[in-house]
């Protein structure tokens, strides 16, 4: 495992990108063909594709990529399937069912032995429910169509691996997907080092991509593809791919090399982390290595070490047994999908094949579906773990019992990072504000940034938490914020729905956007909350962006009011260079909309680092009872099957509780069954207005009735 941030060799330029822009860089270089179709949380690598062929950018082919939407995956998949059987180096973008219905194709390319690149951005396939959420159970689904499968395990790791996936395939002759977990590396904020196209370009065999040519489907060399055999023949056409499979770790081993020797870095195909003198080791791939690589820094001295998987298929039996330090005993090999039936998950199986014969025990664990965040703690309670051979970590299951019990431990961050957290409101810009956040500080300081987004399946109106940390140290903490240094809430109605202060260390800071005056604010605020501001030495800050917004001619777009509030109060940035920075960005955003949005962002800027105000916390707010805040709930139905599911699950779930429910809570909806109506029973309440029929105003022409959202008539 590697992180090129700071090392000498590697002269890249520093930017603040996600996964999906990382993946998008290195595809787009490489390719000449695009074959596009959207789908969560891997579409933004085919808009940037996009974006760049429209803006004239240039691969390393001297070309803009040739870009084509389809009207299904199937048909990017049939469509790069097709450019790579008349020699045009092509490539697609895609994720759960999205992949699965690329997966005839995949049969076909592989068979063919054609070098197609797919970037995955994992994610869950529906099975009981629908999840957009990631996990690797879609790239587990295709270990069987022929195609190698690249795991990459940060935003950097995007950056610095996926070039592999490219080069190898040209030279391997074999298609691969290349993948990174959904939302968690796909949508995460890093600063990162990227690679320019002079020095991708350097790294690529021509004469590879000369017999690639050649090879290919041509008029002047006619060939015939698709054709049916008997039962006399077909199994030995097949076998015989066999020494194209066996020479591609060697391949991969190579251009990893090439990589090394340009940037400084130690990739292999299986990378080794922790004590050499390890007893248990984890084997996993994706982004829970960057997790179980910051809980080993904390414990150097245990016999514990983490076996990061990058080439999974083939998988290479004998570089695995290379990177295993001769000292292991105990084997934890973690997956990130759950195969029903299967005597154990599939990475599991393969390890277990591979080390037959080894005197060590091998057990099998499944963390994450559905981006289920694993945290240190729950790492920490794999390596204790000496009795269940099947596991479970991040739920409690009390119905087979397979979950680990979950030990208390130190915080693994480094202690100068500083963590913060923000709520948000679908739509109400909390999202953008914080990724503006990050970019500055990513890009005008010397600090490492991070950010990642907890979206409410329901998007526009549903509840959104941004992660962001900002540090001096790489920054490996691939869990979402649970301790940290400032919590902001831009809706106020949150305070009486979520525990949202309890996330805050001592000493840290509050803000709050509200539009209450000091009196009127400690009559809202829950006496938990006040409590815990109080006994915990909370610095509490106030802004009324909502006024501001509405006085400056921005209504309810007031996310540029509340990221100077950001700036004002965190110290991150001196005030006149956080303002300086954010007015930069606003010209570059806005310049083109006209002098008056510019203006009034301009003037957003200055009010939002004015208007800031400090609230002294009463001695009496320390007496308060401090009971965790609860919602505002609707009454319970009448129906008792439906007041189960409202009691048990649904309303846990609204109230940000859903982590906490056993699995035996679901047992009466293990098929995925809703009972009908429960959605009646919902109820948000986070609207900090609400609509007033004036009937002195009113001239009945029932509008009204159509527009509001509150259906207040």
């Amino acid at each position: 495992m590697s992180n090129t941030i700071n090392d000498p060799k590697d002269t890249r330029s520093l930017q603040t990108i996600d996964g999906n822009h990382a993946a998008a860089h290195v595809a787009y270089a490489y390719s000449e063909a695009a074959a596009i179709f959207p789908i969560t949380p891997s579409s933004p690598m085919a808009e940037l594709c996009d974006q760049w062929a429209g803006a004239g950018k240039l691969n390393i082919w001297g070309q803009t990529m040739t870009i084509a939407q389809m009207q299904s995956e199937a048909g990017a998949a049939g469509a790069v399937h097709g450019a790579l059987a008349a020699g045009a180096l092509a490539t697609t973008f895609t994720a759960s069912q999205g992949l699965l219905l690329m997966v005839p194709n995949l049969y076909r390319i592989a068979g063919e032995l054609l070098p197609g690149v797919i970037h995955v951005a994992a994610r869950s396939i529906a099975t009981h429910a629908l999840s957009i959420f990631g996990d690797h159970s879609d790239v587990y689904a295709c270990r069987q169509t022929g195609c190698a499968i690249f795991a990459c395990g940060s935003v950097q790791e995007t950056m610095d691996l996926s070039p592999v996936s490219h080069l190898a395939a040209i030279e391997g002759r074999i298609p691969f997907l290349n993948f990174f977990d959904g939302f968690r590396t796909s949508h995460e904020l890093q600063k990162i080092k990227v690679w320019d196209y002079e020095t991708l370009k350097s790294m690529l065999s021509m004469e590879s991509v000369q017999r690639f040519r050649e090879e290919c489907l041509h008029p002047s060399h006619g060939k015939v593809y698709g054709s049916a055999q008997n039962p006399d023949i077909f199994f030995q056409a097949r076998e015989a791919s066999n020494p194209a499979y066996i020479a591609l770790p060697a391949i991969v081993e190579k251009q990893l090399d090439k990589i090394n020797q340009a940037i400084g870095t130690n990739y292999g195909l299986f990378d080794y982390y922790g004590n050499p003198s390890a007893t248990h080791v984890i084997v996993a791939m994706g982004s829970i290595c960057e997790t179980v690589r910051e809980y080993l820094e904390t414990v150097p001295d245990r016999p514990y070490g983490l076996i990061a998987v990058h080439l999974y298929r083939p998988f290479s039996a004998k570089h695995l047994k290379a990177a295993l330090p001769p000292s292991t005993k105990q084997i934890s090999v973690l997956s990130r999908t759950k195969e029903p039936g299967a005597p154990g998950e599939p990475l599991f199986l393969d390890v277990a094949a591979a080390l037959q014969g080894m005197p060590c025990r091998i057990l099998s664990g499944r963390y994450g579906l559905s981006s289920k965040d694993t945290t240190p703690e729950q790492i920490a309670a794999i390596y204790l773990n000496q009795t269940l051979s099947d596991f479970t970590v991040g739920i409690e299951d009390d119905v087979t019992n397979l979950s680990l019990p979950i030990p208390r431990i130190a915080d693994t961050a480094p202690a100068e990072l500083t963590a913060c957290k923000f709520w948000g409101l679908g739509g109400d810009g909390t999202v953008s504000a914080t990724k503006n956040i990050i970019k500055i500080i990513g890009d005008h300081t010397d600090l490492q940034a991070q950010g990642y987004f907890e979206y409410d399946s329901k998007k526009s109106r549903g509840l959104t938490i941004s992660h962001l940390r900002f540090g001096k140290s790489p920054i490996h903490s691939a869990y979402l914020v649970r301790h940290a240094d400032l919590v902001a809430c831009h809706n106020p109605v949150y305070l009486h729905k979520y525990d949202m202060v309890q996330d805050l260390k001592d000493g840290g800071t509050f803000l709050l956007n509200c539009y209450f005056k000091e009196k009127e604010l400690e009559e809202y605020l829950p006496d938990a909350v006040k409590a815990y501001l109080a006994n915990h030495h909370i610095r509490f800050c106030v802004i009324d962006a909502i006024r501001i917004g509405k006085e400056i001619g921005l209504n309810n777009k007031i996310s540029t009011i509340l990221q100077a509030a950001f700036f004002a109060v965190s110290g991150l940035l001196p005030s006149e260079e956080a303002k300086r920075l954010m007015k930069e960005a606003a010209a570059k955003s806005y310049g083109k909309s006209g002098g008056n949005i510019l203006r009034m962002n301009e003037e957003a800027i200055d009010r939002g680092f004015q208007a800031v105000r400090e609230i002294p916390l009463p001695e009496a707010w320390k007496h308060l009872p401090d009971d965790s805040a609860s919602s505002d709930n609707p009454p319970l139905p009448d129906r008792p099957e439906m007041l189960s599911f409202v009691k048990n699950i649904q309303q846990p779930v609204t109230d940000q509780r859903g982590d906490s429910l056993p699995v035996s809570a679901f047992l009466p909806y293990a098929d995925g069954f809703t009972p009908p109506g429960s959605a009646a029973h919902e109820r948000r309440n986070v609207a900090t207005e609400i609509p007033v029929w004036k009937p002195e105003n009113c001239i009945q022409c029932n509008r009204c009735s159509f527009v509001c959202p509150h259906a207040v008539i």
